[in-house]
């Protein structure tokens, strides 16, 4: 009897582990459909101009922080992260709805970023309700939170590969309409399998709390290092499409093998690094992911055979895979007692950057040309992992 309650124990674990990597999978296909194609969405359907693309990505990218940062401190302070994630996840779908009916940009810039900002936090309060469960159960959520983020590029391998076939052989009704098959599937899994934890507060600062506080200038130095790491994958993802087709003469769909590739070969360094952290320090890990940045822009800059650019992909999934996969964990454990937060700051350094990026991306295309915008990229990689040397290793 004893062996029959640990063996069905053990599978509820499981089931709720593997349910965590689906939910990732889910929220992170949903954003691999839509946003490689929005810029050409925007130029297409829309007819706006390079500014006010880099302006949508800009106010997008605004009120991510904003949503996402409220949602954030309610979860840390009320708990129902469950709930949430669900409301989240309505949100994502209304959002695909909208841009399947709707063709003003005014609307688009408004409603528009208020659902897909809504719709942004479900993922980082899967993390955070998945740190907690795994910090429940007494056990390391830092190899969990690896694989976990693994599934994010898992969905980046299919996603814009498949966003830019759905839209060159059936438009981009048939792939918003996708995409909100994708956000409800994931509503009724978190809504059947997810845990809804209970939460518990104090009113007192805990010993972890008080580290915390003793940690703040290093946050605060981390999320500038991650901000412009990520200002600089929002600038490629904006500007590379546009680049391949338009300044290379490239074919279209190269743009999406292109991120296919990166984003498959993100997933083992993810796994490698999560594993190298029981040997080198995370600080470790992050500077070689600088310096695999600094390398791929330079390489992108000058190199324009598609070959060459597949094989650029290794350097620019050095650089993605280990931030992601390690950034979100250095967070948390820099801001113990404080999943949500520490998540959320993290993900909100993604959209810090995009703010950054969605203004360079289209001044600099628009006055100079798209491959300039790499030459950014380069300086700013640069300009990240000297100030991550100062910040100190956990």
């Amino acid at each position: 009897m004893l062996t029959s309650y640990w063996r069905q124990r053990h599978q509820a674990q499981t089931g709720v582990l593997l349910s965590f990597m689906t939910l990732a999978f889910f929220t992170g296909l949903g954003g691999a459909l839509f946003i490689p194609i929005l810029s050409l969405f925007l130029t297409t359907k829309v007819h706006v101009e390079p500014l006010a693309v880099g302006a949508f990505y800009t106010v997008n990218a605004i009120g991510g922080i904003f949503f996402t940062q409220i949602v954030a401190r309610y979860s840390d302070k009320k708990g129902h992260r469950k709930q949430i994630i669900l409301m989240c996840l309505v949100m994502g779908a209304l959002n695909c709805l909208l841009f399947d009916w709707c063709r003003s940009y005014w609307v688009l810039i408004s409603l528009g970023i208020f659902l897909l900002g809504m719709g942004a936090s479900a993922m980082p309060q899967a993390f955070a309700l998945a740190r907690d469960y795994k910090d429940q159960s007494g056990q390391s959520s830092i190899m969990f939170t690896s694989i976990m983020r693994a599934q994010l590029s898992l969905a980046w391998v299919v996603g814009p590969a498949v966003a830019f076939g759905i839209v060159t052989a059936y438009g981009f009704r048939t792939l918003f309409l996708f995409g909100m098959g994708i956000y409800v599937i994931g509503f009724f899994i978190t809504l059947l399998k997810l845990p809804d934890l209970p939460h518990t507060k104090t009113d007192q600062q805990s010993p972890q709390q008080i580290g915390a506080m003793r940690h703040r200038s290093d946050v605060i130095k981390l999320f500038i290092c991650s901000t412009l790491m990520w200002a600089c994958n929002s600038i490629y993802i904006i500007s590379m499409p546009l680049y391949v087709s338009k300044q290379l003469h490239l074919p279209q769909e190269l743009a999406g093998w292109m991120m296919g590739t990166s984003a498959a070969l993100e997933i083992p360094v993810m796994l490698i690094a999560g594993y190298l952290t029981k040997y080198w320090k995370m600080k470790s890990m992050l500077l070689v992911a600088g310096c695999a940045g600094v390398v791929f822009y330079i390489g992108f800059n000058l190199l324009n055979s598609p070959h060459a650019l597949l094989a650029l992909q290794l350097g620019n999934a050095a650089f993605i895979g280990i931030l992601g996969g390690l950034g979100m964990i250095y967070f948390q454990d820099l801001m113990p007692g404080r999943a949500g937060q520490a998540t959320t700051l993290f993900t909100n350094s993604i959209y810090t950057g995009s703010v950054f990026a969605g203004a360079l991306a289209g001044s600099i295309a628009q006055y100079f040309s798209y491959g300039a915008t790499f030459i950014v990229c380069g300086v700013f990689a640069l300009i990240a992992t000297l100030l991550l040397t100062l910040v100190k290793p956990i």
